[in-house]
This record gives C-alpha cells, structure tokens and sequence, in this order.
C-alpha cells in the first residue's frame, strides 16, 4: 500500500475557516449611512442651522449689533469659496444640498418679509435640521428622597 504525502491527502475533518476582514467602507458601501452616524455632518447641520437662524433673526434688524449679525451670516451663505472646511459650499455639498437652491430660497424669504409691516427681530425661525438627526435627551429631576423602585 502505498502512503500518500501530507498534501495530497483528502481532508476529512472539519473545514477551518479563516476570518475576512471588512472594512466599514466596504460594509457601509452597500446601504446609506444615515448622517445622525457621521459627527462630522451633524456639526456641520447645525452650523447651517445656526446661520440660517441668525439670517432669519436679524434680517430686518434696526441695532448695530443685529446687523452685523446679518451681515456676517449673509456674507457666509453668499460666499461661493471652496478652500475651507467649514464654507457654506462645502457645508452644502457634504448634506447634499444644492447650495445656489438654499440661497434662492433664503432671499425670496427675505424678499416676502420685507413687505411685512410688523416685523418681530426676537422670533428665530428654525428649520427641523436636527429632529432628523440624532437623538434628544430629556432630564427630569426625581423629587428628593424618592427612590427608584425595582
């Protein structure tokens, strides 16, 4: 009878199995990721969210300090620079928004407002940027001496 070497031989115990290694690009490649996933994005939503709050805010402003305010958010959403981060274009582009589509939009709001005879400068309009993304916490205070039951 002649013996076959080590590796000719059939196996016949079980198949060893070796891990494969994926990465998240390749893993997340296949299914939206949802921006409440990503830091990043989230911050930039609520710079977005800040600056057309204070747009909204102080766009019929009369104090010096409101429009400075306003100066500076309109100078920051009018700007078409692409060499920082944080620019309302790149801002745009990473939410997958059509950044020339928010600014329309954000004039002809001014533009109708403008007419308005009674303008109140206190009210924020603020879009649901962040009820779409991410979580919130609510706190509630348990009266002193009340404990938790089991």
């Amino acid at each position: 009878m002649e013996r076959r070497p080590e590796q000719e031989r059939p196996r016949t115990g079980p198949v060893e199995l070796e891990p494969e290694t994926v990465l998240p690009s390749q893993f997340y490649g296949r299914m939206p990721v949802d921006a409440s996933l990503q830091p990043e994005k989230r911050l930039m939503l609520a710079v977005l969210e800040d600056a057309v709050g204070t747009y909204q805010k102080y766009a019929f402003s009369r104090e010096r300090n409101g429009e400075r305010l306003f100066s500076e958010a309109e100078d920051w959403i009018e700007s078409v620079d692409k060499e920082w981060p944080y620019s309302f274009a790149n801002i745009c582009d990473a939410l997958g928004l059509e950044d020339e589509f928010v600014r329309a939009g954000l004039r002809k709001w001014r533009d109708r407002h403008v007419a308005a005879a009674h303008v109140d400068s206190s009210k924020v309009v603020r879009f649901p940027f962040r009820r779409v993304n991410g979580t919130r916490h609510a706190i509630t205070g348990r009266p002193v001496g009340l404990r938790r039951s089991a």
